[in-house]
């Protein structure tokens, strides 16, 4: 079983985010720009947006949709999340590290 630990997320279903209160120590800069990111990206292509920790500290975007969601557009969350993490690789990075250091205990 894969300990993985939801940073935040968005859903296009119920129009609501979520906030992992284990990590309400990043700064507000931050935290904001999780919150912007991921209502963005629900807007844009729909369906349920997460930044999940993975087992190993790596922080991945996934995204699910409903089966009769015809709104949704696959080709576009796949283009969407390639382009937040090539303008957002040094924020992924940072996130990894505070993940690492400040969840997981590695020095």
């Amino acid at each position: 079983m894969s300990k993985r630990t939801v940073l935040c997320g968005a859903n296009a279903y119920e129009q609501k985010y979520y906030f992992n209160e284990r990590f309400k120590q990043l700064p507000m800069s931050i935290q904001e720009e999780l919150h912007i990111i991921s209502v963005l990206f629900t807007e844009e292509v729909g369906g349920i947006f997460t930044m999940i920790f993975e087992e190993d500290g790596r922080l991945s975007l996934e995204v699910m949709a409903e089966e009769e969601d015809i709104l949704y557009d696959e080709i576009a969350s796949g283009l969407y999340i390639r382009e937040i993490q090539r303008k957002k690789q040094d924020l992924m990075e940072a996130l990894t590290m505070f993940y690492k250091v400040f969840i997981l205990g590695e020095r």
